[in-house]
């Protein structure tokens, strides 16, 4: 349990003295069973990323308990992220404890949906009535090679048949006969893998609302076979390409997190990774068209220029420069600002596993100065997105997501059922960490 709050802590790990692992399902709970360990005094040593449990005379952070059979016991910790840890959106054994203890989960599919096991990076948008949400690759069940053109999902939005962001997103996957999550983006070349992103709602000539998207035909992380801009198909529930790119192409096409900005009374997608350095009209002919993108140079918007895509950024503490490698932009109600959900490249902590928070006047920045708000240690948590549709209270609580993975931290222990899947978090913006120097 967060000892602020008393809410359960979902990935936190109890460690035996001889090495066995049991970790916290999404509401924090672990249903303990060994044979061997029952009526004993047993020791487990607790940790969790951005959480503390106080040392003991020897320094050991843990606790003993005695194991008995229908006995509980509540752990709190002190928890150290400014954010908190929410749960778990995607993957197998969601609620998977609290199944066992006979508590009721939140979500309608608290165990296995659509056969998901693991799913990578998320490209989420509203669109007509719904939460579309799309996923790179995804890993299933039965066999080691999953899926990996596209996945998808829908979920109903909070006050609207759909959960309060708080207690968790209730996925509706588009399934194949087979019952797994099947493709979302049809090409008619089958090689290599299919990834998405700049996925984002514009009108079309009749004013009907299009979802479109940036794919990637990829042989690997370097190797680009094809790129363009795919149309999703309402009828037949998927994307298909509408304009092929250039592969030389680098930026006259949406990408990163888009988000649809109103200014000087015409509407805009403004678009980029990590930063907004790209934008272009907020229609589907626009959209399609490349002589229509404009780059953010650092100073104005061109057609000719190139987009500046850095993000200067500082520690508010120590001043030291954070460098960005992705994360997502919005506009905030509450601060009455543009804010920052950052990845840092780079970390202490972790190489891809540090979030920022930080704030500006404009969509485009500059983006000054900037607080930590997430810690993972030796984990990844990259493609972070703060889902601005789920903001609370005026927009001072805020939630983002993000890919929790062993890839690129260089620990070589992954964490059961959490690796390679999104977990949730939320903010509020009147924590006074948050505060800068200026204010």
């Amino acid at each position: 349990m967060d000892g602020a709050t008393g809410r359960g802590i979902p990935l936190v790990e109890f460690e035996t003295v001889n090495r066995l692992r049991f970790i916290t399902d999404s509401a924090g709970r672990i249903a303990f069973s060994e044979p061997g360990f029952m009526g004993r005094e047993v020791f487990f040593s607790v940790r969790s990323h951005g959480y503390e449990f106080p040392k003991d005379g020897f320094g050991f952070r843990g606790v003993r308990l005695v194991t008995k059979p229908g006995d509980r016991a509540e752990i709190k910790l002190k928890r150290l992220n400014i954010a908190e840890r929410l749960y778990r959106i995607t993957g197998e054994g969601l609620y998977r404890d609290s199944v066992l203890l006979g508590k009721k989960p939140p979500i309608a599919e608290p165990l296995l949906n659509a056969e998901v096991v693991g799913q990578d990076s998320v490209q989420p948008w509203p669109y007509r009535g719904k939460i579309y949400w799309f996923w790179g690759d995804t890993s299933r069940l039965r066999y080691p090679l999953g899926l990996f053109r596209t996945s998808g999902a829908t979920s109903e939005p909070p006050g609207k048949g759909g959960l309060d962001p708080s207690a968790g997103v209730d996925l509706r996957y588009f399934a194949g006969k087979d019952g797994f999550s099947r493709a979302m983006i049809e090409l008619a070349n089958p090689e290599g893998v299919v990834w998405i992103d700049g996925v984002c709602a514009v009108p079309d000539a009749a004013g009907r609302e299009r979802l479109v998207c940036h794919f990637s035909r990829r042989k690997g992380l370097a190797d680009e076979l094809e790129q363009g801009i795919g149309l999703y198909n309402d009828e037949r529930e998927l994307f298909e390409p509408q304009r092929q790119l250039l592969l030389s192409e680098k930026w006259r096409f949406p990408h990163g997190h888009p988000v649809r900005v109103e200014e000087g009374g015409a509407a805009w997608i403004y678009t980029g990774h990590p930063a907004l350095c790209v934008r272009v009209p907020a229609s589907l002919d626009a959209v399609l068209d490349p002589a229509r993108y404009e780059a953010w140079t650092g100073k104005e918007w061109s057609k000719g220029g190139e987009p500046d895509p850095k993000i200067s950024l500082s520690d508010a503490e120590s001043g030291q420069a954070v460098k960005i490698h992705g994360g997502s932009v919005r506009w905030n109600g509450h601060r009455k600002r543009w804010i920052l959900i950052g990845l840092e490249e780079g970390g202490k902590s972790s190489f891809l596993g540090e979030v920022w928070y930080a704030e500006a006047v404009s969509p485009t920045g500059p983006w000054k100065k900037g607080r930590k708000v997430v810690t993972h240690d030796r984990y990844s948590f990259y493609n972070p997105c703060h889902h601005d549709f789920f903001d609370g209270e005026g927009g001072k609580l805020i939630y983002f997501e993000g890919t929790y993975a062993e890839t690129f931290s260089g620990n070589p222990v992954a964490t059961p059922r959490y690796d390679y899947n999104q977990v949730m978090y939320r903010l509020d913006l009147d924590d006074p960490r948050l505060r800068m120097p200026e204010e």
